[in-house]
């Protein structure tokens, strides 16, 4: 299982929100790129960057910052979501080296979107499921739409997405613990990989998820933990790699 960390944009430098909110911020650091390194050089082997504005403006708005991420560390995999709503975005990034694209807005709101990237970019899309009560957030989370994640989820596999990203944004940046339940249940109703997000807050969470890590869990997406020191990365990804 993959512990992944997390690197948030806002106006080019490192932040995490809590749930969410754009007005809730806790800047990190002002140089992403060296912050990517830190975790480059603690053993991660995938990097998750979200461009935040460009979640909320509905096209890239760090893409400078995320390209600078990839070219210094060309050999680890980068998933890139936030804004991503068009397939000349998509082909920008791949074109950087990005690996993986993660598809939310947009997913929801043209589903059509989704079949026809999934076919031009096979082995490169993520889809990014946002919930609240088992209910799809769009729009940097701002909105919460009528459809229901697992009912999505099927639909996208059968697109054939490569993975999905499940975040319980009740829990994001809230150091609260994850939300196994409803991660379990979206990953036994699909056969793709699930990877987790929102709410890690300690090793009692990797601990959790190794155990379910069976009914198709990846990997674990985690950023406050990691920043504030309650999750050393080294140490989990050591105990996510356990027989």
């Amino acid at each position: 299982m993959l512990i992944i960390p997390a690197i948030d944009l806002k106006e080019g430098k490192c932040v995490r929100l809590r749930q969410g909110k754009m007005d809730q911020d806790t800047v990190f650091s002002d140089d992403p790129v060296a912050m990517a390194g830190r975790w480059v050089e603690a053993g991660c082997r995938r990097l998750h960057l979200v461009d935040l504005d460009g979640a909320f403006a509905g096209e890239p708005v760090n893409a400078d910052v995320i390209h600078q991420i990839v070219e210094a560390y060309p050999d680890v995999p980068v998933q890139v979501g936030g804004g991503i709503r068009s397939e000349k975005t998509i082909q920008t990034y791949l074109d950087a080296g990005v690996r993986y694209v993660i598809v939310g807005t947009k997913a929801v709101s043209d589903p059509h979107f989704v079949t026809d990237v999934c076919s031009g970019y096979i082995g490169h899309v993520i889809i990014g499921l946002d919930a609240k009560d088992g209910k799809v957030a769009i729009d940097g989370w701002s909105k919460i739409s009528k459809h229901n994640v697992i009912d999505l989820a099927q639909k996208y596999e059968e697109d054939g997405i490569e993975a999905i990203i499940y975040t319980d944004i009740a829990r994001d940046g809230m150091m609260q613990g994850v939300n196994i339940d409803a991660t379990v249940r979206l990953a036994r109703a699909i056969n793709i990989p699930v990877i987790a997000s929102g709410g890690i807050t300690n090793m009692n969470d990797i601990k959790a998820l190794k155990a379910v890590e069976h009914e198709g869990i990846e990997g674990a997406i985690t950023g406050r933990a990691i920043y504030e020191g309650t999750l050393d990365f080294a140490e989990a990804q050591s105990l996510a790699d356990a027989d």
